[in-house]
């Protein structure tokens, strides 16, 4: 619990029984008025042939499967098996992200923000934490949406924190790589309250099946793109839509 508000964590894994382990431990570790931050953490294995399941089940984390891969879906299916929360806490399963740093995201949920996006922009990135097509990608579908939508962001980090009703007004729909980035607009698009704070990006543990790739990396791009031109040409539409029903 955090100041009262129950908080589930959602991780995605693949193939990570040799970090996962760490970050299951390090939230668990987790304190609020001496008691334990994380009341529950679902991770969706999508597809490990590995340990991934076996290490989470031995540390007391929920552990869903789906054999279907990409990002997306594994958050969905994660999502799907949360019984009942307030904060759902997103984190990935490579400990890349500094786990300490947990609490400034719900911090900022808990200050009145629908969605809290931690910004490794903001805070510190280590050697090596990011490669030089993740940090201009990262930093080209930023300039986007501020340039889209007026929003003020500098990342698209998948360390964040969301209230679990305004999780279910967005209506997530991808499956790969366009999951964040369809949070953050949708959010933005409903009205929501988004914010940013600083957190620190470690260099993962193990080899990245997305950026340590030349493939994944441009498959992660594109599918980014996509969603952002995705989301601007509905938007497009729908006010289309609204102005024609008044004129009638």
């Amino acid at each position: 619990m955090y100041f009262d508000k129950k908080v589930t964590v959602v991780m995605p894994a693949l193939n990570e029984a040799k970090a996962i382990g760490k970050v299951v431990s390090e939230l668990k570790a987790l304190r609020h008025q001496h008691k334990a931050t994380i009341d529950e953490i679902i991770v969706c294995d999508n597809g490990s042939t590995d340990d991934t399941a076996a290490v989470c089940e031995s540390l007391g984390a929920t552990v869903v499967k789906q054999v279907i891969g990409g990002y997306g879906i594994a958050c969905l299916t994660a999502i799907d098996a949360i019984v009942d929360t307030d904060i759902v806490l997103f984190v990935d399963a490579d400990d890349s992200c500094d786990i300490s740093q947990a609490h400034s995201l719900l911090q900022g949920v808990i200050d009145g923000a629908d969605l809290v996006i931690g910004s490794r922009v903001l805070g510190n990135i280590e050697k090596g934490a990011l490669t030089p097509l993740q940090r201009f990608g990262n930093a080209l579908s930023s300039v986007l949406i501020r340039l889209l939508w007026h929003h003020p962001i500098t990342d698209l980090g998948p360390f964040r924190a969301i209230k679990m009703h305004s999780l279910k007004q967005l209506d997530m729909q991808d499956k790969k790589f366009g999951w964040t980035v369809e949070m953050q607009v949708k959010a933005i698009q409903l009205g929501l309250i988004v914010r940013e704070t600083a957190v620190n990006s470690k260099v993962r543990i193990g080899k990245s099946k997305i950026s340590g790739t030349i493939r994944g990396s441009i498959g992660a791009g594109i599918g980014i793109l996509s969603m952002i031109a995705k989301l601007r040409w509905q938007q497009r539409d729908f006010r289309k839509a609204s102005l024609a029903q008044s004129n009638n």
